[in-house]
């Protein structure tokens, strides 16, 4: 049986940004593993110029329950005024499916 879980694209300024995003995301269980996909360069139209950056791209993958969550984690602790944030659905194996699903609960305060 297969699971469904979100994946969660983001790209960064450099690796003290990248490294201190997933510290924090995998501490607050948004995510249960951030893959660092490394080097990227992108090209874009910004505020009426046409730009391009060095950036590294982050992976995030989380459980469809926490995934709204991780989003507005990251729109509230990037650097950029605009980040780029991209996120699909994936069919996962059982096994990894579930893993990401328990890694992504909170913990019960009673």
């Amino acid at each position: 049986m297969s699971v469904d879980v979100t994946l969660i694209l983001t790209t960064v300024p450099d690796a003290a940004v990248a490294e201190k995003l997933t510290a924090d995301a995998l501490a607050a269980r948004l995510c249960a593993c951030v893959t660092q996909l490394g080097s990227a360069q992108s090209s874009y139209h910004w505020q009426g110029a046409l730009e391009t950056a060095q950036e590294l791209q982050l992976l995030f993958k989380t459980s469809a329950a926490r995934a709204l969550e991780l989003e507005q984690f990251i729109l509230a602790h990037h650097p950029y005024d605009t980040p780029e944030i991209l996120s699909w659905q994936a069919t996962t194996s059982a096994a990894y499916g579930q893993w990401i699903t328990v890694e992504t609960q909170r913990s019960l305060h009673v």
